[in-house]
């Protein structure tokens, strides 16, 4: 890799995969295990926890240092990083914002597992790395199933809740949905005593408790009884998951058309929501944009 002169670089990747190291060997700070690091000029190595030294230097490495700062000198630490790069410094910042990092950066390099997967446009690479994040997560919220712990739960207890699931577009159990895939809920629900309409419903909530979507089997026009003590239903919920990028709860309940409930839980499982990029709100409508240019002097 080379970083030439006049040009800040984000360096993004998981933690372990090479940035720490990287920024060392810059620094001369360790020595490579085969190949050789040329540095032009002093260098300055600022660590997670130093003080934010941002006066002119040839090579400036920064490592996780903004991190510890709030918006105002992280605000003036672009300032002074555009400063540098005008002087003609080398600057290479290691950080999980990438909001910044798109906005302060020329250059951004991608580590994974030791290796440069990507480098170039910071808008390019980082949605690169994005999609790499999601995949990852997706595939940690598969091996990770949400466990059913509600944070409350009433009822009369003529039906109860075995289980609340919340399914990909596998219709395998997951704690992650990607934004726009079709997705799935699934609730078990027992019944102790004989019910002669039940009905079975969902709410989805943000994590401070705003209601985003709810329905039952009644709304959906779907009739579930009579049932018989002993009997247990599965009913599922399917939909698209058109919701951006956060974290929210799921709550379930068996109840009698008049409200009455045999088994509430009340936030019975959490699940977060991913998308490959940012998205503001809580529904995610997926806009189409359109320009039409106007002659100039029309009315």
């Amino acid at each position: 890799m080379s970083a030439p002169e006049r040009v800040v670089i984000g360096i993004v990747g998981e933690d372990y995969s090479g940035q720490s190291a990287l920024v060392r060997l810059a620094a001369g700070l360790e020595a490579p295990a085969f190949g050789e690091v040329v540095t032009r000029g002093a260098c300055r190595l600022l660590g997670p926890s130093d003080e934010l030294d941002l006066s002119p230097v040839d090579n400036l490495l920064i490592e996780h240092t903004l991190a510890q700062h709030d918006a105002l000198i992280r605000a003036q630490a672009m300032f002074e990083l555009e400063h540098l790069r005008r002087r003609g410094s080398t600057v290479l910042v290691v950080s999980h914002d990438e909001e910044m990092l798109r906005a302060a950066c020329d250059e951004i390099w991608w580590l994974d597992d030791g290796k440069l997967a990507a480098q170039g446009d910071p808008a390019e690479v980082l949605g690169k790395y994005r999609t790499h994040v999601v995949n990852e997560l997706r595939a940690w919220g598969s091996e990770n199933p949400p466990a059913m712990a509600p944070s409350m739960r009433r009822g009369d207890g003529r039906a109860e809740l075995l289980a609340v699931e919340t399914l990909d577009e596998r219709g395998a159990p997951s704690r992650v949905w990607r934004s726009g895939e079709p997705v799935s809920v699934r609730v078990r629900v027992r019944f102790h005593q004989p019910v002669e309409d039940p009905v079975v419903g969902i709410m989805i909530r943000t994590r401070i408790g705003m209601e985003v979507y709810g329905t039952n089997t009644e709304l959906e026009r779907v009739k579930l009884g009579p049932c018989a003590a002993g009997e247990t239903l599965r009913v599922g919920f399917s939909l698209r998951c058109d919701l951006c990028p956060q974290e929210y709860t799921l709550t379930a309940a068996s109840h009698d058309p008049d409200g009455v409930w045999h088994d509430w839980a009340e936030d019975a499982v959490d699940f977060i929501v991913a998308d490959t990029r940012y998205t503001a709100g809580v529904a995610n409508l997926r806009a189409n944009v359109s320009v039409e240019r106007e002659a100039a002097g029309g009315g």
